[in-house]
């Protein structure tokens, strides 16, 4: 059977690659749109920015929220003209990039209304866009897909013009990160390569980096949170979300993502938090000789991974949460890359298992 890969995103990867990449930079434009959060201040990255695109118009967007609102994209759009801009530089964790992604394409397409972004119909073409993480976990910066939260909920939008052009890549900007961001942002990278490695759409292409990114992430989370300023283990786990976030370009995410929305929009959890905690039960009813794999990987359980990095969620779950929860996620796109059959009874199943498992409010 044939098999694809598609990934047009140029990555440059290592420490210092934004000072050392000044001309790659510089050459794609003149005016240039940074949309990102208050800690690239402290990490370094705007500073690095800033210094490798001197002699260029640059205008900072530093508001940026965790799971930014739709709304937020036409308001960013609102204070510049199509011709104004002429790359957008997504610097941070996921929040930025996906912000970033969807006002290359507003800008582009300023007749758009937010809405229709979601209707990758309408739209072809982007404007440049250039992805600079500041977390190990999240993956954007080589993938199409951006997550904005939508009427309270997180939702998803893709094209191949939201791609980014560029990528760079330094684990540098990740060793300021404290201990439950790196938890988070690690588990979000290791639930994008085993949800990856289980898909329905897996190949054998982004198989070999789905296998790769899972043994990093195992070998040196939990490396990282006892020697936090370690540079070689964070450039393992660096390196492992950026191999997550290909796999996850090529096979979309399975139920758990669906699932942990449900946790993240309604109760703050960390959204790499909410997707974990779901794992052991997919792995479970996939049923699948990979599944197995990955199970045997982590000493037969995941659950005996999550004791050593002490995941717990500080939230109470009502039975009522949970039936409105399993009837959203029963309509979810993930499911038809998901192994196995989950329907509503089995969802509610799932998240009782979480609640009886991880919750301790």
């Amino acid at each position: 059977m044939p098999v694809s890969f598609l990934m047009p995103t140029k990555v440059v990867y290592g420490k210092d690659v934004v000072l050392k990449n000044r001309e790659l930079l510089r050459n794609l434009g003149e005016n240039f749109l940074v949309i990102t959060g208050k800690s690239s201040r402290k990490n370094g990255g705007l500073e690095d920015v800033m210094d490798a695109l001197e002699g260029r118009h640059v205008h900072i967007f530093d508001q940026t929220p965790e799971n930014p609102p739709l709304e937020l994209v036409p308001q960013i759009c609102s204070m510049f003209s199509n011709s104004e801009i002429d790359v957008i530089i997504g610097l941070g964790g996921g929040s930025p990039m996906d912000t970033a992604k969807a006002v290359a394409v507003l800008l582009m397409n300023p007749q758009l209304d937010a809405q229709e972004l979601y209707d990758p119909t309408k739209y072809d073409t982007a404007k440049k866009l250039i992805c600079i993480p500041t977390t190990a976990g999240t993956g954007s910066e080589v993938t199409q897909f951006s997550v904005l939260t939508v009427d309270g909920k997180k939702k998803g939008f893709s094209n191949q013009c939201t791609f980014p052009t560029l990528s760079l890549v330094d684990y540098k900007y990740t060793i300021t990160m404290g201990r439950e961001l790196t938890v988070s942002t690690g588990l979000d990278a290791l639930c994008h390569a085993i949800e990856g490695y289980i898909s329905l759409n897996a190949t054998p292409f982004s198989d070999v980096l789905a296998l790769e990114s899972i043994k990093n992430i195992r070998d040196f989370l939990p490396k990282v949170l006892e020697d936090p300023e370690n540079e070689y283990y964070r450039e393992r786990l660096m390196f492992a979300s950026t191999l997550a976030g290909m796999v996850i370009a090529q096979t979309s995410t399975t139920v758990a993502h669906a699932l942990g929305y449900n946790l993240t929009t309604n109760k703050g959890v960390k959204h790499g938090l909410a997707t974990a905690v779901f794992l052991p039960f997919e792995l479970r009813h996939a049923q699948t000789s990979k599944a197995n794999e990955v199970n045997a990987l982590f000493d037969g359980s995941l659950y005996r991974f999550y004791d050593t990095i002490g995941l717990r969620l500080s939230v109470d779950i009502s039975d009522e949460e949970i039936s409105k929860w399993a009837q959203n996620t029963s309509t979810a796109s993930h499911l038809k890359s998901t192994p196995g059959s989950y329907n509503f009874d089995k969802l509610v199943e799932a998240l009782r298992e979480v609640r009886d498992v991880f919750c301790e409010a």
